[in-house]
């Protein structure tokens, strides 16, 4: 029978296929697609993986002591019968082979179907016995990375791209930003969360990687089952398990549809984005990872607006990336866009893009009770000075490579701005000291939180440039959690404080001849596009999937028409509702004259 599940949509366009589950300890299980040739000698290597499983038990068995409670030998036989349950191992290599799935993915995935089994049982003793079931997958999995090209045992390896078949989706309880990054190019068509925000990062990673997403969908991780088929409606926040086959063809040709309009949008690429009265606009790209490098420039990007930094710290186990990994890693990006800008963010750590736990513990030495308000970005850098002028030098060497800003997130105290421009500098003198080429950047700041925009003079002072970040200012303006969804209603962009903070920091940094830009979700969002064209912005920075669209909304638009409701809007108790209706009337007189 089907079933809708509703939750928050984050990510627009359709996604059809298989569900695979993922449980939260699970979520580094390596899942990727083997090739037909491949199948053999992935069975092969889960039977040795499972021969090694055994070995080690049945040595720990003979190694126990005369005083050991028999209770936990009787364990290791419970745990040697699953593993040598001929049942259970053939219902494993039924995923690769009729799935084509990796030989941990099988393992995983059968464990999620026994273990909705085990919950269904009415006996407590049987229930029990999945926690059994658990341990030795657990152990088998490990055993399976360790002895892969895919992760190691601490980690369980990465999801890698390839082809198959079967189209599948994501559904867990959640996924963290590092995790999102992993599934770049990678096997699954879209996801569903039962937690998380419209504008939490793991909602930002999934608009950049362009696929259908739902978040805080509360119990889609328990109501779903694995492989079960689902439909993900990114634009509706809905998902349906097991649809009916109406319900199935409506929505493949929705997905027909969607890529007949990207495709026509796709034509806009390289037409500069100028008003219907002549005004240029400038359309940025936010990126991730060196590799997106190329598909901003792709997509017709005149320059980089964002690189976070910080995703080249992620899943790496605790080692933080060196001068010189980090500076191939930029110069890479700097010469990918042959001249054009490329606007680099320190780190910015804390919140909902922590680092591994290995790095947390050795660099930290302590959890905050609000990460949020905690230490990150700024603070984070400001507090390692070691791991900051490694990332500044880095920044500084690949800026002899083209023309680099670098960018100062999170800044919300006059100490913070003089602190952050003594290393720059500091940095600066290190790498003369040592004899190192470097170029000549631009620096500057994030308003974030709304203390920085309510001391935007001073920032002026010291700045060469302003880049808004929308999403970190609402969170801050409106003391609303953006990842925690059951205080997402109150996630308000057209808030009349939110508005008024974004306005007068554009306004006001355009006035002191500096340059200004939104490189947070606003930027992205057509709903916002003219909005942010009347208040006078002329430079926007988004996920390049999204930059298309906002082309096409540039090209349509008169700004000076819309110039006059956009201030009363400011000035209004519901600016959404006074924006709404002032520019029907003015796209109307816009008509009437053409």
């Amino acid at each position: 029978m089907s079933v809708q599940v509703f939750g928050l949509p984050v990510s627009r366009g359709v996604a059809i296929g298989r569900a695979v589950l993922v449980a939260s300890s699970w979520v580094d299980v390596a899942h990727y697609f083997i090739e037909a040739d491949q199948v053999g000698p992935e069975i092969r290597r889960l039977k040795a993986a499972r021969d090694q499983v055994c070995r080690e038990f049945e040595a720990l068995k003979l190694d126990v002591q005369g005083d050991t409670p028999a209770e936990l030998v009787a364990l290791l036989d419970v745990h040697l019968m699953l593993l040598h349950d001929e049942v259970l191992a053939s219902a494993t290599r039924q995923w690769i082979e009729e799935r084509h799935y990796n030989a941990e993915w099988a393992v995983a995935a059968q464990l999620e179907t026994l273990s909705r089994q085990f919950d269904e049982m009415e006996d407590e003793y049987l229930r029990e016995r999945k926690a059994d079931l658990e341990q030795v997958a657990e152990r088998l999995i490990r055993t399976l990375a360790a002895h892969s090209g895919h992760g190691d045992a601490s980690a369980l390896g990465p999801v890698v791209s390839c082809e198959g078949d079967v189209p599948v989706v994501l559904v867990a309880n959640d996924i963290s930003p590092a995790d999102m990054m992993q599934f770049k190019g990678g096997v699954f068509r879209g996801f569903v969360t039962d937690v998380g925000g419209r504008t939490s990062h793991t909602a930002i990673v999934a608009r950049s990687l362009d696929i259908p997403a739902v978040v805080g969908a509360r119990d889609a991780s328990r109501i779903i089952r694995q492989d079960d088929w689902i439909i993900i409606d990114g634009d509706a926040g809905l998902v349906i398990v097991d649809p009916s086959p109406m319900i199935l063809e409506e929505y493949r040709f929705r997905q027909r549809q969607g890529q007949l309009e990207r495709d026509r949008l796709a034509r806009l690429r390289h037409r500069p984005a100028v008003s219907l009265d002549g005004q240029r606009v400038q359309l940025l790209a936010n990126i991730e990872l060196p590799s997106d490098a190329a598909a901003a420039v792709e997509a017709g990007a005149e320059g980089v607006g964002l690189f976070r930094s910080e995703f080249l710290f992620m899943n790496r186990g605790g080692r933080l990336p060196d001068e010189q990994e980090q500076y191939e890693a930029y110069r890479d990006v700097v010469i990918a866009l042959r001249g054009l800008p490329v606007t680099i963010r320190t780190i910015d750590i804390g919140a909902d893009k922590p680092l591994d736990r290995m790095s947390l513990s050795e660099l930290r030495h302590e959890h905050s009770l609000n990460p949020a308000m905690g230490l990150r970005a700024i603070r984070w850098s400001l507090a390692d000075p070691g791991m900051f002028m490694v990332q500044l030098r880095a920044i500084l060497r690949a800026a002899q490579h083209g023309s680099v800003r670098l960018l100062v997130p999170m800044i919300s105290h006059p100490g913070e701005i003089r602190a952050a421009l003594d290393m720059i500098e500091r940095a600066r003198e290190s790498l003369r000291r040592d004899g190192i080429a470097f170029g000549d950047v631009a620096v500057g700041a994030m308003i974030e939180v709304p203390a920085a925009a309510l001391m935007l003079p001073i920032f002026l002072k010291h700045f060469d440039f302003i880049s808004i970040g929308t999403n970190d200012l609402i969170q801050y303006t409106l003391a609303i959690d953006r990842a925690d969804e059951s205080v997402a209603h109150l996630y308000d962009p057209w808030h009349p404080a939110v508005l008024g903070l974004v306005a007068s920091t554009i306004q006001a940094t355009r006035a002191a001849g500096k340059e200004v830009c939104i490189c947070g979700e606003m930027a992205g969002d057509a709903e916002f596009t003219e909005m942010l064209l009347a208040v006078g912005l002329r430079s926007f920075s988004m996920h390049p999937s999204q930059l298309p669209a906002i082309k096409q909304r540039i090209l349509r638009t008169e700004i000076a028409a819309l110039e006059p409701q956009a201030a009363l809007a400011l000035v209004g108790d519901d600016p959404r509702a006074i924006w709404a209706a002032g520019r029907v009337r003015a796209l109307a007189a816009i008509a009437q004259v053409a």
